[in-house]
């Protein structure tokens, strides 16, 4: 493959698209209302019509607004169709298709007239995104590499291998000012440039694609509509550490991601962009797909290199770091699915243009799938520092049936609880720490003022108790500890003595916890009880040993001692 060959594709591409394309959502969300059996409805229904020549239906990835799936959009206007690369919807979006809407659909091009409800492509929902990551999602066929090409795809690959230094590349990485998504954070350059530094014969990189928050499918969406997006992000950085081999760690409940992942892999491969000499540089590079049992800790990202190992999926201390000493004691490179396919981008545009995109210490674009208790649910991308109250009530549209916004979890079980009062609160790395949560990996879950924060602490719990590998003993006792100490309060059998030991044990896991899991899990207790505190009190029962203060040592703040009351003997 060179240059010519990249060029000739898209062109090709470009000029065999027809007056119309109808577009279809095929990823998952839609697919579990039977988008598929819409997509071949429309298939017979142009041929029908006699169509074949003047209309194209498109299976694509995810079209954002999945509450009202399946989704179908039809572009052209008649006088050839026009593809966006980026941007938001701009023609007839139908919503909620059946298959037996096909023929009316069909028939609208035509002039006919039809009764499928039409979405409004102009609602905030869609004009207010900002679209990088997202960019070709239900735009392009994931699973065809053509359609990929013709979006420039595969562009910014052959010049970072034909015009940039490996050096040059982490330097414009650094300039970017990416950081990671999956949850910390950390600077994506300087963790490129660790890589790279690092000396060794062998390197790999990996792609977390572990995804196991409840409520969050951002990188399954991503690598359900543009898996390929996430292929050139991986071939990039690994050119840029010196690494020749890379995995794709993906959670099995993942069908057609694996699905597409694999496909798309292949693709590369006959294009000669995977493999040996890439684009005809020394430069060679494979990928492969490892799938995970389902096991939440190991998207921790030493836990997940234990399993492409072949070893039990529990985390390792740390340092060493990935960085330097990784998969198969080898300098690794770990970033998420959205970190990856933001790279592209980055180089086809320039890392000034994406620095400029978002907050001083929060660069680009953030990806959220929205969820739980709001009005518009799906998958949305925002520039950093957007605030939370613009994403919940003016692109989400609020809490369904006139009900009023209490709370916003944000990071899952490592997350907070946001309080609707903190709504204004820029969405960055910096800020939603301060209200004891954090951005993680996107997920977001919307509760309404019928909710309970005490349920909420415990079901974080429970999954946190349940997810726990075991390996460390604060996690393992401690999580089982907090769940039954909310059970007790929700149960009224608990005391305000229940409850400081509750706070105790929070801050004992919190710190002295192995992993990542551990040290997180008692975040959404922490922050519930820093905002909600009135739920958890008015839960609990008059103390049995509650009496004034003493300074007697045979009594307590609550009364007296329990060994107090025994009997002498």
């Amino acid at each position: 493959m060179v240059i010519d060959d990249l060029i000739a594709i898209a062109e090709q591409e470009r000029a065999a698209r027809k007056k119309y394309v109808i577009r279809c959502c095929l990823a998952a969300g839609c697919m579990s209302s039977n988008s598929k059996g819409v997509k071949e409805a429309l298939d017979v229904a142009v041929k029908e019509a006699g169509l074949e020549n003047d209309v194209e239906v498109r299976g694509v990835g995810c079209m954002k607004l999945c509450c009202q799936g399946p989704l179908v959009q039809i572009d052209g206007d008649g006088q050839g169709a026009t593809v966006r690369i980026e941007g938001n919807p701009q023609g007839p979006l139908y919503q909620r298709v059946t298959p037996e809407d096909a023929a009316s659909l069909v028939a609208t091009l035509k002039g006919g007239k039809t009764n499928v409800q039409r979405g409004d492509p102009a609602q905030p929902f869609f004009t207010n995104q900002v679209s990088i990551v997202l960019a070709n999602s239900g735009i392009v066929d994931p699973e065809r590499i053509e359609s990929y090409i013709a979006a420039d795809g595969y562009q910014a690959l052959h010049d970072v291998l034909r015009e940039m230094t490996p050096k040059d590349v982490v330097e414009a990485m650094i300039k970017s000012g990416l950081r990671g998504r999956g949850g910390a954070g950390y600077p994506t350059g300087l963790k490129w440039a660790t890589v790279a530094k690092t000396p060794g014969n062998q390197k790999y990189v990996i792609c977390n694609a572990d995804e196991g928050d409840p409520g969050a499918f951002m990188d399954r969406s991503v690598l359900e509509s543009d898996p390929h997006s996430v292929l050139e992000g991986m071939a990039i950085g690994a050119y840029a550490v010196g690494a020749n081999q890379g995995f794709i760690y993906v959670r099995a409940e993942y069908p057609l991601a694996i699905s597409r992942l694999q496909n798309a892999i292949k693709q590369a491969k006959q294009k000669e962009l995977l493999g040996s000499g890439v684009f005809e540089s020394p430069f060679n590079f494979n990928i492969d797909v490892r799938i995970g049992a389902g096991a939440f800790v190991c998207g921790e990202e030493t836990a997940l290199m234990s399993s492409v190992e072949g070893k039990r999926g529990s985390p390792r201390p740390r340092p060493p770091f990935p960085a330097e000493r990784g998969l198969w004691s080898s300098p690794t490179l770990i970033n998420n699915v959205e970190t990856f396919a933001n790279v592209p981008p980055i180089f086809r545009k320039g890392p000034e243009w994406f620095a400029g995109i978002g907050t001083e210490k929060s660069k680009g674009t953030k990806v959220f799938a929205l969820a739980g208790r709001i009005t518009n649910t799906g998958l949305l991308e925002v520039p950093m520092g957007t605030t939370l109250r613009e994403i919940v009530e003016k692109m989400g549209g609020g809490a369904p049936d006139g009900r009023k916004i209490k709370a916003v979890q944000t990071g899952g079980p490592s997350g907070g609880c946001i309080p609707a009062e903190a709504l204004d609160t820029p969405v960055d790395y910096d800020s939603l720490v301060k209200l004891g949560s954090i951005m993680g990996s996107g997920g977001m879950i919307v509760m309404d003022d019928t909710s309970r924060m005490v349920d909420v602490a415990r079901f974080f719990m429970e999954f946190c108790m349940d997810e726990s590998c075991g390996k460390c003993i604060p996690c393992r006792a401690g999580t089982v500890q907090m769940y039954h100490l909310l059970n007790k309060i929700l149960e009224g059998k608990a005391t305000p003595r229940d409850l400081e030991q509750l706070e105790s044990l929070c801050d004992l896991v919190k710190n002295t916890s192995l992993c990542g899991l551990g040290q997180t899990a008692p975040n959404p207790v922490l922050s519930t009880l820093r905002f909600f505190r009135k739920e958890y009190t008015d839960l609990l029962k008059e103390d049995v040993y509650a009496g004034p203060k003493t300074d007697d040592p045979g009594q307590t703040n609550g009364g007296p001692k329990p060994e107090a009351l025994l009997p002498v003997t």
